[in-house]
This record gives structure tokens, C-alpha cells and sequence, in this order.
């Protein structure tokens, strides 16, 4: 094609953010509103007709662009395939819903707010597109600076504490990977990542600068013991912050190791394999033990995040086909169901402002449209057959199997703690005696909630009966990914 397909997906938000910026609300901001939605689903649909015209039958990069920057030391190259794709769309769907729960969640400094919200959307497409380290690097950590003023502007009490520690956490682990791409040019002498898969970086230098992008991937993902910034950031930001560092951020880092550390450093993805399932492993058992002891809802949301986490980059160094296509569906689940958890949680507080537990209780005798809702989206986190968290916690623990019996028996045990602290919760505030007499007068959901939690569990109980749309997308680049990486192991 010769439009730029990608560049209008990507710098498309961002442009409409420029026009809520000149737009003149004063008592209301329902033109800022307006724009912002508009802008979204267009982004959306245009993500959907790039997934339909996608040739998911080869694995190379598809609807390329490219361009030279800074006298050819920098290329802005951009490209999509079909795992990309899936995290694009993902990304073009959550952000409405995002712009549609502020208007219940946020009072104050609406229009900015949602400026936020569009340019962060932007970076985030960018990070799925890139094919040049640095443009990469780039989209990664821009997106740090309006999800830091999101959370430390809308958010709680402690939103300062919470965006600094999210903002330096993030920010130092990803200094030593800018100091691997410095030197991944100097070795190979360009940026570009697909001529670097051709190049292949000197097995000496690969597990020195595996670690450099480690330590940026590790923090962001979040594994353990790197993880306890996640939980200050969900509890203080707003409901839409929430919402975009479950469904979304997180996500970043696991097509970060799809993308770079297992076709760049093969041998050292190997080498550091036993490591990883250590982590993943501490990450699935410590973290769900966590959770059954939280009395914020937030919280046991946000560390069973860490969890699921440990299940996709489980699956990922397990380098099978199972693996890392479970890896990829889970992080597609988890960002539906997440989503639909901290959307869950921001109907009740905007009611009673109390994410504690045992404010409530006995919410299906008042509220029966938003309990049975929210029995469905718990239901998926523990992975119920018959919904999409189910699929991907499967298939990685199928492809542990093949690889490490040990290591899959003792992340099975972590799916028997997550359906405790989810049915747990689901107890405690959905069923039993109200705790509270506020809860007695509290409405159930309004229409543009509805609209919310309702798309959200149509897409978590399809996927989870018809997953074939997903792994038809994934499959050819999975195999490529996978032939690659037997290769270059071969060769050294």
C-alpha cells in the first residue's frame, strides 16, 4: 500500500488531541468528549481493517514504512505482523472504553485528562509498530510521561508517591537498554531490526546485552522482585489508569521479548531460560499468596496481574509452539479481563468511594446487573473453561510440560491459588450479608457501563469458545519465530 496506513494509526490520537486542546469547553466538556471518542473508534476500525487485510499466511513484515532520520542514523521504519497486529487491536479497543468510564471517574480537568489518554494511546500503538530500535525506545518510554501525570494528577491520596515510584522504577531499568541499542549499533552498524535478525549479534556480546533489555522488560512486565511499584500505581491511579497499565503497559514488555530478546539473542535466551522460570515460577505462587491476603480490591487485582504475568513469560522461554502462543493469548485475555476488574471496581467507588472488601457484600441482592456481570469476569481470571482466561493458562502449561515437568506442576498449583483468591473476592463483596447500609441504596450499572462490561465479557465468553481468529493470526509468525531461534542455536 502506498498510504501510510501505520503512520495515520499511530499519530492519529495524537492529532485529535491537539484539536481538544483548541477546543472551547467551558461549562461542560462534551466536545472534548465527543472528539476524543470519535478519534478512538476511528483508530479502532482502521486497527480492524489492517488486521482483516493482514496476510497471516507469512510471517514477514507487513505494511512497511520507512523513512530516514538524523542522516540515516535512524531509520522511522515501521511495520506490523501477526502477532503485533493482535496487540494493536487490543490497544485501538481499550482506549474508548477508557474515554467512556472518565465520564463517570473523573471530575476534574476533563479535557486534559483525556489529552493524557490520547497520546499515550499513541505511543503505545508505536511500540507494536516499530522496526528500528531506537523509534522503539523511543514510543516505549515516552509513554511513561502521560501515564505518570494520569496517575499523579487523577489519582488517590498518594498519587505523588505512586508516580514517581512508577516514573523511576521504569525509567532506570530502561537506561541500560538504550546502552545495549548504542551498542548494538557499534557491532552491527545499523538499528534496524529486521537487519539486525539478518546481521546476528557475536554470541560473546548477547548475554551481557540480554540482561540490558532484561532489566527494562523485568520491571515493566512486572516480574518478581521487581514487581512492587504495580500495586502503589493501580490503587492510586483512576479507573481509566487502571485500566490502560493492566490491559495494555504490561503487555509492552512481553512483545518486547517476543521481539527482541528471543530473535536477537538466541544463545543467551537459552542460556538464561532456567532464570526465567525461576522468576516466572516465585512470580505465580508469591504473588497469588499476596493477593488472598488483600483487603482492597485493587490490590488483589493488581497482584493477581503479577501472576498472570509469570504465566507468559513461562510460556515464552519455553520456545514451543504451545508456549508462546499461550503466552500471546493470555496477554490478550488478560487485558479483556483485567479491563473488565478495574472497570468492576471503579462502578463501586464511584457509588460508596471505598475499595475496601468489606465495605460490601451481599451486592447481588441490590445490584444483580453488576454481580452477575462481575461473576463472569471473575470466573475468567481463574481461567473457567468456556472463557478466554482459560485457553492461555492451557496451553503454556502444556508447553512447560514438554520442557520442565517440575516447573509446570509447580505453576498448575498457582491456577488452584487464583481461583481461591478470585472466588474469595467474589465471596466477599458479591454474595454473603451487606456489611454497610450504603449499600442498600446503591444504584446498579447505567447505561454507558453497561455498554462497558458488556462488551468486554460478549469478547472474554467468544474467545473463549471460538479462540481460531486469534491463533490463525498468531501461527505463521509463531513458527517462523520459533524455526529462527532453533537455527541460530544450531549455527553457534
Amino acid at each position: 500500500m502506498n498510504f501510510p496506513i501505520l503512520s495515520t494509526l499511530i499519530f492519529l490520537p495524537l492529532i485529535s488531541s491537539f484539536f481538544i486542546l483548541l477546543s472551547k469547553d467551558k461549562t461542560n466538556n462534551n466536545s472534548s468528549i465527543y472528539i476524543s471518542l470519535f478519534s478512538s473508534i476511528a483508530t479502532f476500525f482502521l486497527s480492524l481493517f489492517l488486521w482483516y487485510n493482514l496476510d497471516v499466511n507469512t510471517s514477514e513484515f507487513q505494511f512497511v514504512e520507512e523513512k530516514s532520520w538524523i542522516n540515516n542514523f535512524i531509520k522511522f521504519k515501521l511495520g506490523i505482523d501477526g502477532i503485533s497486529i493482535l496487540f494493536i487491536v487490543l490497544t485501538t479497543f481499550i482506549t474508548p472504553i477508557c474515554i467512556i468510564s472518565c465520564v463517570n471517574s473523573v471530575k476534574v480537568r476533563v479535557k486534559e485528562f483525556l489529552i493524557a489518554i490520547l497520546i499515550l494511546e499513541t505511543f503505545m500503538i508505536g511500540v507494536f509498530c516499530s522496526l528500528d530500535l531506537v523509534i522503539f525506545y523511543l514510543f516505549f518510554e515516552a509513554g511513561l510521561i502521560p501515564m505518570f501525570l494520569i496517575i499523579g494528577v487523577w489519582g488517590g491520596p498518594r498519587r505523588v508517591y505512586s508516580a514517581f515510584k512508577f516514573f523511576l522504577f521504569t525509567l532506570l531499568g530502561s537506561v541500560l537498554m538504550l546502552v545495549a541499542i548504542i551498542v548494538i549499533y557499534w557491532l552491527t552498524g545499523t538499528t534496524d531490526i529486521t537487519q539486525i535478525y539478518q546481521i546476528k549479534i557475536p554470541k560473546e556480546y548477547q548475554n551481557i546485552l540480554w540482561l540490558a533489555f532484561f532489566s527494562s522488560f523485568a520491571v515493566k512486565m512486572p516480574m518478581w522482585p521487581v514487581h512492587t511499584w504495580l500495586p502503589d500505581a493501580h490503587v492510586e491511579a483512576p479507573t481509566a489508569g487502571s485500566v490502560i497499565l493492566a490491559a495494555i503497559l504490561l503487555k509492552m514488555a512481553g512483545y518486547g521479548f517476543l521481539r527482541f530478546s528471543i530473535p536477537m539473542f538466541p544463545v543467551a535466551s537459552e542460556y538464561f531460560t532456567p532464570l526465567i522460570y525461576i522468576l516466572s515460577i516465585i512470580a505465580i505462587i508469591y504473588t497469588s499468596l499476596v493477593a488472598l491476603m488483600q483487603d482492597d480490591m485493587k490490590k488483589l487485582i493488581a497482584y493477581s496481574s503479577v501472576a498472570h504475568m509469570g504465566y507468559v513469560t513461562l510460556g515464552i522461554f519455553t520456545f514451543t509452539k504451545q508456549g508462546i502462543e499461550g503466552s500471546v493469548y493470555q496477554m490478550i485475555s488478560h487485558g479483556l479481563i483485567s479491563a473488565a476488574l478495574f472497570l468492576c471496581v471503579g462502578v463501586v467507588y464511584d457509588r460508596l468511594h471505598s475499595r475496601m472488601i468489606n465495605t460490601y457484600g451481599g451486592l447481588v441482592n441490590y445490584i444483580p446487573k453488576y454481580s452477575f456481570l462481575f461473576l463472569i469476569f471473575a470466573l475468567a481470571a481463574l481461567g473457567l473453561p468456556g472463557t478466554s482466561g482459560f485457553l492461555g493458562e492451557f496451553l503454556v502449561l502444556t508447553g512447560t510440560f514438554q520442557k520442565s515437568y517440575l516447573a509446570a506442576m509447580l505453576a498448575t498449583f498457582g491456577v488452584v491459588l487464583g481461583a481461591a483468591y478470585m472466588l474469595w473476592l467474589t465471596k466477599r463483596v458479591i454474595f454473603g450479608v451487606a456489611h454497610n447500609s450504603e449499600v442498600k441504596k446503591i444504584n446498579d450499572v447505567n447505561r454507558s457501563e453497561v455498554l462497558m462490561l458488556v462488551t468486554l465479557a460478549f469478547l472474554i465468553l467468544f474467545f473463549g469458545f471460538y479462540p481460531l481468529p486469534l491463533m490463525e493470526t498468531l501461527s505463521t509468525s509463531v513458527n517462523s519465530l520459533i524455526y529462527n531461534y532453533e537455527i541460530a542455536l544450531k549455527s553457534n
